[in-house]
């Protein structure tokens, strides 16, 4: 059987994320994904760096905090090459 791959967010990735803006209006980021970003003590967004669509901004890196994310489309995925150095190994809870 083949090994299904968890979807996840990768670094290099190409995303548009449709955020709040206000009451009535959305924001959509469209561009390449840098990582997660934290945001004071307990909040956490998306760094994207901003594509062409965006204008004057393109190049333009923008945080969107996560509680805001409407919804991610995915333009065009990077594989993951980060290794997980914590994969199979064994955890003590105590």
């Amino acid at each position: 059987m083949k090994e299904e791959s968890k979807l996840e967010l990768t670094e290099g990735s190409v995303y548009k994320i449709t955020s709040l803006g206000s009451r009535e209006s959305t924001i959509e980021t469209e561009g390449v994904f840098k990582g997660f970003i934290s945001i004071g003590v307990e909040e956490t967004g998306v760094l994207m760096e901003l594509s062409d669509r965006h204008g004057s901004l393109c190049g333009k890196n923008r945080i969107v905090p996560l509680p805001v994310i409407l919804l991610i489309d995915v333009l065009d995925a990077k594989e993951n090459d980060k290794k997980d150095d914590y994969k199979g190994m064994a955890h003590y809870v105590g």
